[in-house]
């Protein structure tokens, strides 16, 4: 039986990163990254979150990239919500990332999904599911179960886009600023009507993508 009952609202959750800096929201999870000053210090704060892990029972998704760590605490049994469980467990990082003199750098923790216009996706969403090797997702998208792949989703259209597929790059908006000024300064069409929830890119041959925060794509967690 999934346990549901210690799902947080979206007040909850800006509520207690108030007093977790080092971490962000991002669908359905709690995400950073910490850079080690060295690549084996690295992974020593590997072997401490490993610590954290098994003595709460609640596992991240990590990924070590030279003297930095990537990671994800998200609830599985819940839905891949946001628990309470997810934010003991990234308190519980943070003080073991300062021991270990990791500094964190969350803005660097983006994510990466693929979009695609479709007048009827149901009749669609069955051969990419097969084909990639994914899952059914929190709102019907589509999913790599191991969390290795973007995540994929169908944008419901009567009028689809000439370009029917077209990437949202997730970012949290603390950080987003600098990346729409410099993606503007390419020359690219930005249409800002959603911001800070998206903002749309056309380059100069009408290819899209989206610059998304943690109010973008996706329903809204209740408040």
């Amino acid at each position: 039986m999934a346990a549901t009952d210690d799902v947080l609202t979206r007040t909850q959750i800006d509520e207690a990163l108030a007093g977790l800096p080092d971490w962000r929201y991002r669908l359905g999870g709690l995400v950073t990254v910490y850079k080690s000053p060295t690549s084996a210090a690295a992974l020593e704060l590997m072997a401490a979150v490993g610590r954290v892990a098994e003595e709460q029972n609640h596992h991240p998704d990590l990924d070590w990239r030279y003297n930095r760590v990537f990671l994800r605490f998200t609830s599985h049994d819940a839905g891949t919500e946001v628990t309470s469980r997810d934010v003991r467990a990234a308190a519980a990082v943070s003080e073991a990332s300062q021991r270990a003199g990791a500094a964190a750098e969350p803005g660097l923790y983006r994510t990466v999904d693929i979009a695609i216009d479709s007048e009827d996706p149901a009749g669609i969403s069955e051969v990419w599911r097969v084909a990639l090797g994914y899952r059914k997702g929190r709102f019907g998208d589509l999913v790599d179960p191991h969390g290795r792949g973007p995540g994929l989703w169908f944008q419901e259209t009567s009028t689809p886009n000439a370009n029917r597929i077209h990437l949202d790059i997730h970012r949290s908006k603390a950080e987003s600023d600098p990346v729409l000024d410099k993606t503007a300064a390419t020359g690219a069409l930005m249409n800002r009507d959603h911001a800070p929830k998206w903002v749309v890119v056309t380059d100069a041959q009408g290819n899209r993508l989206c610059l998304c925060t943690e109010d973008g794509h996706g329903p809204d967690l209740p408040e």
